[in-house]
């Protein structure tokens, strides 16, 4: 059997601003000093932010 595997978008769940401080709150913890995971993590929200803003647009890509 072959397995399908889709892409996953942290940014699919965030939904509320509860949503969004909380995966930040997260992403610091787990980061550990490593600036590159948190711009990472700051893209994924920016993303989440225009898709609750703008539903309309469909997909935004940065």
């Amino acid at each position: 059997m072959i397995e399908k595997f889709t892409r996953w978008n942290s940014a699919d769940f965030l939904l509320t601003d509860a949503d969004l401080k909380d995966y930040l709150e997260a992403c610091m913890d787990e980061a550990r000093g490593d600036d590159r995971f948190i711009v990472k993590a700051r893209e994924t929200i920016e993303r989440a932010r225009l898709r609750t803003n703008y539903p309309e647009k469909g997909l935004v890509r940065l």
